[in-house]
């Protein structure tokens, strides 16, 4: 990491102008320094839109030329902690947003699906529907399952499926989601139901990973192989 970032300060430093345009016929130096930038400026843009990138790469130039800081350590770490502040409150407010929006879609979604024929609600509002009856035992909640399965947001993008890894998945039932943990043991084996799982039931207000928004519904498709023995 040391490495790349003191050839990203060489290419700067031997760029010139700061708004200087560079093409692939520019000198080797050039296109080394803009390519280090671009990339630099990709993978941290979330962070770099809010600083002044003119008073970046004085930094930069700065601490490679051995120079005094303008600042010091102890006001640069100061400054730093509170716009690191600033960043998650911010981020804290999106999310927030993010997450009453997909409450609500995600509501109006159930409330309509709940008037669909073949879908059953439960006390908790899980919602479910029979694909395929099964003829075997049901599940306990300290059961371990073997189960394929498909997972979707409400507007169809699948985040996960072990039918696709042709794969099948073993847990136990009490270590999945709320949602799956009852919906299990409503099946019996060899059965294929298809929940609608409320955030509440799911991942809730912090959802999973990029593909799972806080407060998103999901609907998942899933067929009981076996009780595993």
């Amino acid at each position: 990491m040391k490495k790349h970032l003191a050839l990203v300060c060489i290419a700067l430093l031997s760029s010139g102008s700061f708004a200087k345009t560079v093409t692939n016929k520019s000198p080797v130096a050039d296109q080394v320094g803009y390519s280090f930038g671009y990339l630099m400026g990709r993978s941290n843009a979330e962070t770099l839109k809010d600083i002044d990138l003119e008073a970046f790469i004085a930094g930069l130039k700065m601490a490679t030329q051995d120079q005094a800081a303008s600042l010091s350590d102890e006001e640069m770490a100061r400054v730093l902690t509170q716009f690191k502040k600033q960043a998650e409150a911010k981020q804290l407010i999106e999310l927030k947003k993010v997450a009453d929006s997909n409450a609500k879609i995600g509501q109006a979604f159930l409330n309509n699906n709940a008037k669909k024929a073949g879908v059953k609600v439960t006390k908790s509002g899980l919602q479910y529907q029979v694909l395929q009856a099964g003829t075997g035992k049901s599940p306990k909640a300290t059961s371990t399952v073997k189960v394929h399965y498909e997972g979707r947001l409400i507007d169809g993008t699948v985040f996960d499926s072990s039918i696709a890894r042709d794969q099948a998945a073993e847990f136990q039932v009490s270590q999945v989601i709320q949602g799956w943990t009852e919906g299990l043991q409503l099946m019996k084996v060899g059965a294929k139901y298809r929940f609608f799982i409320p955030a509440a039931l799911a991942y809730g207000q912090i959802g999973s990973g990029d593909a799972i928004e806080p407060n998103s519904t999901l609907i998942f498709d899933v067929e009981l192989l076996e009780i595993v023995k």
